[in-house]
């Protein structure tokens, strides 16, 4: 029996086609391309972008696993910060969240806890706080300045390393700003070049499925057919078409399910602030500031900052959010462009169905809160190299745990989301909104009142891959004033000693980095000129 005669079951996987670029269909195509050797003659990838619809370009923030991905791609960091307009970022600083004042902020940072698994620092944290009678959302002493040197870092503007930490090593755990458009360039070029991808730019007019004999076999895509190159066939299709969801959504009829009764962003407004100065400071983390009606993003990169308004539209008209962002921004938004951006919240109620898969936007979207696109892509990308299956018959098996891990992960994203508004003392009717029970998940709600008798811990989620494990829920709860009652377990707090020793590390720490690390600027401007690990 031929290759062609065989099965449908049988057929090995030896074609992807991704249908769209950006960074989904880019970083899908170079996590594959890179693990199945592609230049090698191994699995051909194939990407399809239209040379029509530009990129939407969501997604300037990062989370740490971006440094494994380049990794994995055989990218330098050298080159990519050079390229990509990229910085350094260390977390996120919320500002304004709790009361709305002027000294309200607390840190997301990107290290653990010091003692973080070894004892329940924030019970001793917290005990300390009532003992001076210092508020629990205090700046000068609070929970991520108390047990993680990263909150001073970031606000003396610092790195996370300096210019003689190889590539990707860090002082510091970090992640990246970087500028949307010039990533995908980037990628691009790197994934046909170096890795072997195919590219072609045609627009997708047709989708075929399988035929077997007259009648259609299993309902697999079988090709899809271009305006100019014709029937494109592949064994596995990624559809990274952006929120058209052309294969899955369109093709396939997946539904979406949107979660704006828990999330109320519906709008974006964004722009582009060039630097006052060429040696302007450059934030070494996301500036996140509560507004009336949503909150305002402050993201550095090397020549300009990306800064955007998020907010719902039922609380806030389109001309008084311009004027928000317009007083946030200053003088400076006099001739700037500002774009308005969609916000539809939510996901496919699955992500794979039959050979086709979605990645990025065509599988979901949420507001950029926690940096959560990017991120997403790559762990799809991801699970998908790793787990290829080596024939049809085993996709089903490897479907239906990607299903079920990513179902998992958007929900767990939006509790954590949903987590930073019900948390706020804020009075206007968008926060007063927010903390309706009626809009939080069962699931959140259940957890919060575990922790109201104790920390978050590991074991409150069931995941061996968290996007937010427990030590970011501390951060989060703890920052923003949530009090745990730890009246009924006083006896747990039986080595002070210990969490002295937590504390005086963490002080020990904070005065070692700010003795070694240069400003984010200046490590940024060797890199530029050096490159990493250079002098």
């Amino acid at each position: 029996m031929t290759t062609a005669q065989a099965p449908i079951n049988s057929v090995a996987i030896k074609t992807v086609v991704i249908v769209g670029g950006g960074n989904a269909g880019w970083l899908t195509a170079g996590r594959i391309a890179a693990k199945h050797k592609t230049k090698q003659g191994g699995v051909k990838v194939i990407l399809v972008e239209s040379p029509t619809i530009a990129p939407i370009g969501v997604g300037e923030g990062t989370w740490p696993t971006m440094r494994s991905t380049l990794i994995a791609l055989g990218i330098s960091e050298t080159d990519f910060i050079r390229h990509c307009d990229a910085t350094f970022k260390q977390g996120a600083k919320f500002a304004r969240w709790v009361d709305g004042s002027k000294d309200d902020f607390y840190y997301h940072p990107l290290v653990l806890p010091q003692g973080f698994g070894k004892a329940d620092m924030a019970a001793y944290w917290q005990a300390q706080h009532a003992t001076a009678g210092m508020p629990s959302f205090s700046p000068a002493s609070s929970f991520s300045n108390a047990l993680c040197y990263q909150e001073t870092i970031c606000e003396q503007g610092l790195a996370p390393k300096t210019i003689r930490t190889a590539e990707f090593s860090a002082v510091a755990n970090y992640a990246y700003h970087l500028d949307s458009g010039k990533f995908g360039q980037f990628l691009q070029q790197h994934c046909t070049e170096k890795l072997g991808v195919t590219h072609i730019l045609d627009d997708v007019i047709a989708i075929h499925s399988v035929a077997d004999g007259n009648h259609a076999a299993n309902g697999d895509i079988a090709a899809v057919e271009t305006k100019n190159h014709g029937a494109i066939s592949g064994d596995l299709f990624v559809d990274c078409t952006g929120f058209s969801s052309l294969l899955l959504g369109k093709h396939y009829q997946v539904p979406f399910k949107a979660c704006d009764d828990i999330l109320f962003i519906d709008t974006a407004l964004a722009v582009q602030v060039p630097y006052e100065n060429a040696d302007s400071p450059i934030a070494s983390h996301t500036i996140s500031t509560a507004q009336e009606a949503g909150w305002i993003w402050d993201i550095g990169l090397q020549h300009r900052r990306g800064v955007g308004y998020v907010y719902a539209s039922k609380y806030c008209t389109e001309e008084d959010a311009r004027a928000t962002l317009a007083q946030y921004v200053g003088p400076a938004i006099e001739g700037l462009t500002v774009r308005k951006i969609p916000i539809v919240s939510g996901h496919r109620t699955k992500f794979w169905q039959n050979n086709c898969v979605a990645v990025g936007l065509s599988a979901g979207f949420l507001e950029p809160l926690e940096a959560s696109a990017l991120v997403l892509v790559e762990l799809s990308a991801q699970m998908i190299s790793e787990q290829l299956p080596a024939n049809r018959a085993l996709m089903d098996i490897v479907a239906k745990r990607f299903n079920d891990t990513f179902l998992y992960r958007w929900d767990k994203i939006i509790d954590f989301l949903k987590l930073h508004y019900l948390l706020s003392q804020r009075d206007e009717p968008f926060w007063r909104d927010n903390r309706d029970p009626a809009t939080i998940p069962q699931s959140l709600l259940d957890l919060l009142q575990l922790w109201r008798y104790r920390a978050p811990g590991d074991l409150d989620f069931t995941s061996n891959n968290e996007v937010f494990p427990a030590a970011s829920y501390q951060y989060v709860l703890y920052g923003m004033g949530f009090k745990t009652d730890y009246s009924h377990s006083g006896y747990l707090l039986d080595n002070w000693d210990f969490a002295t020793q937590q504390f005086a590390q963490n002080q020990k720490m904070i005065n070692q980095a700010l003795s070694m690390l240069p400003t984010n600027r200046e490590l940024i401007t060797k890199i530029r000129d050096y490159g990493l690990n250079a002098l």
